[in-house]
């Protein structure tokens, strides 16, 4: 099996800290993924992953704006004949994720009949004494852990299986119209790197804050740069989506973030400066979004309000989920 590299961060779920989400600063600092391999296509020479058909299983839960990333991409790249998708339960439990079979998730692993997140991680790596996290994908055959780096991920999806899909679908038949087209990755690659730290993670280092310090050093930052994407929208090229005519992976990592905002971030985490929907203030960033929730099953399918809105309440240890807003999204027609 293979090892991960070793942890920083302690085994929340031996030490009762699984809820902690903070630093003795103060701040939230999320934990780096350890399991770092990459599938590759089949043609590539000793490779410990090639893609195979039914060998990869994708592991997530209906919360984490993380795991949707990878759902959508399996969605969008007409991956589900090839890999095998497994749903845990969106609220975490003392000892991490675990199975329950509410709203449609599994009642148990698939596999080995596991019922907790991390015995997986245990099976793949006895010492492994880090945060149990998803999405990650798992090897049927070394019965290991491949990857649990939800941007890298995706980055597998979008072409190390296309050898199985028809020519057309494949990535180096689309160009321009591809997930991460070569005359566009350094500009992805940099939109990527802010979005991330202002926006995808700037909810939770907002959200998770314990000092007003700290609260306001990261909520801040989190509307300069949706501000920043507001602006991106107006600017030739970049409409209906971020970088044209065309889905890119970029779209697909803002938007789990942002169609949590108003119905989860805004409330639950103090995201509370103004919420997308203000078209007073964000007229393309809400045009943006929704145009993929309604145009494009893949994101619609996926997304699923009450339950991202209940694990984050019990994130937070609370137990009142909030009604609003209704509708959780707005008709693409206001």
């Amino acid at each position: 099996m293979a090892s991960a590299t070793e942890a920083t961060i302690e085994d929340s779920s031996q030490t009762g800290s699984v809820f902690k989400m903070h630093s003795k600063d103060g701040h939230f600092h999320r934990q780096k993924s350890t399991f770092r391999s990459f599938i590759t296509p089949s043609s590539v020479p000793n490779s410990p992953f090639p893609a195979e058909k039914g060998r990869y299983v994708l592991y997530i839960n209906l919360t984490c704006p993380w795991a949707h990333r990878a759902n959508i991409l399996r969605s969008f790249k007409h991956l589900e004949p090839l890999i095998q998708l497994v749903t845990m339960d969106g609220e975490l439990g003392p000892e991490g994720w675990f199975f329950s079979g509410r709203d449609g998730t599994d009642s148990k692993d698939p596999l080995y009949g596991y019922t907790k997140c991390k015995e997986l991680y245990l099976h793949a790596d006895p010492k492994y004494n880090a945060r149990y996290t998803v999405p990650f994908l798992w090897d049927k055959k070394t019965e290991t852990i491949v990857n649990n780096e939800s941007s890298e991920i995706i980055r597998m999806l979008e072409s190390a299986f296309d050898e199985f899909l028809p020519e057309a679908e494949r990535e180096e038949s689309k160009g321009e119209r591809g997930l991460y087209p070569m005359h566009l990755q350094e500009k992805i690659d940099e939109m990527n790197e802010w979005v991330y730290e202002k926006i995808n993670n700037g909810v939770y280092k907002t959200g998770f804050a314990a000092t007003q310090e700290a609260y306001e050093s990261h909520v801040i930052p989190l509307f300069e740069a949706l501000d920043r994407v507001e602006k991106h929208l107006s600017e030739e090229g970049h409409y209906p989506f971020l970088f044209g005519k065309y889905i890119t992976e970029a779209d697909v990592r803002l938007y789990t973030t942002l169609i949590r905002f108003d119905a989860a971030y805004f409330t639950l985490f103090k995201c509370n400066v103004r919420m997308i929907r203000d078209d007073h203030h964000y007229p393309r960033l809400h045009h943006w979004l929704r145009n993929l929730y309604w145009n494009h099953e893949e994101f619609r399918t996926t997304t699923h309000f009450e339950q991202f809105k209940q694990g984050y309440v019990k994130a937070i240890r609370r137990d009142i989920v909030p009604v609003g807003p209704v509708p959780h999204i707005l008709p693409l027609d206001t």
